[in-house]
């Protein structure tokens, strides 16, 4: 498991998305990690999110795929 997988499987959980199998690290364009990280530590800083945030991280990782 690599480091993007990692980060992506935490804040799956910690969002408790349900969709989380449409997110995939393999989906991930390299030259985004510095993203991926970011959002990491956004969601990792955070006990609660609103809909709306969440809707907004998710919206955020579906723009880091490989076009």
């Amino acid at each position: 498991m690599d480091n993007a997988e990692r980060m992506l499987e935490a804040i799956k959980a910690k969002l408790k998305v349900a969709s989380g199998s449409a997110i995939k690290a393999s989906h991930i364009d390299e030259r985004k990690h510095e993203d991926l990280q970011d959002i990491y530590e956004l969601v990792m800083s955070k006990d609660k999110f609103s809909v709306s945030e969440m809707d907004a991280i998710v919206m955020e990782l579906g723009r880091l795929r490989k076009e």
